[in-house]
């Protein structure tokens, strides 16, 4: 598979920010990475520091909020997105119990928006990565683990969106 344009949504959180600089490494991947995020509490733009000067040409950022369908979408054409690795959600388990209704916006609705973009480039896209949380399977059993036959049993609004 050789991916030329990778849209990284959530790349300036701990977990995105780190992929991002693990696959800019790998000699294997030669495209580029197009960091979505809308910097809230979990977004930092530092976490990329420097990304600019070791890979000058392979990284562009935009903030911008995965919900606003339209700017999504303008951000994909602009780029020929062809690959997308889904990060950003929000994703505390207090505060979807005191505001669930920026998770279900966030989480669904902004999920939906991406699949939508991808699904409608069927010619030439490659990949639709989503990557989520271990919350959504409930609380740890007695077996210590979970599998991929393992129930969803989702037990706060943030882990059912």
């Amino acid at each position: 598979m050789n991916i030329r344009n990778l849209m990284v949504t959530g790349g300036c959180g701990f977990i995105g920010s780190n992929f991002i600089r693990y696959l800019l490494e790998e000699k294997e991947f030669t495209g580029r990475i197009i960091n979505v995020d809308k910097l809230t509490y979990a977004g930092n733009p530092e976490n990329l520091k420097g990304i600019n000067e070791h890979y000058p040409g392979r990284y562009i950022f935009y903030k911008a909020d995965i919900c606003a369908a339209e700017v999504i979408g303008r951000i994909f054409s602009d780029n020929a997105v062809d690959a997308v690795c889904h990060f950003a959600a929000e994703s505390h388990v207090d505060r979807s119990i005191k505001r669930p209704d920026s998770f279900i916006h966030t989480n669904i609705v902004g999920t939906f928006n991406l699949l939508e973009l991808a699904r409608a480039r069927t010619d030439d896209f490659l990949l639709f990565h989503h990557v989520s949380t271990d919350e959504v399977y409930g609380s740890l059993g007695a077996d210590g683990y979970f599998t991929e036959e393992t129930p969803y049993r989702p037990n706060s609004p943030y882990s059912a969106s």
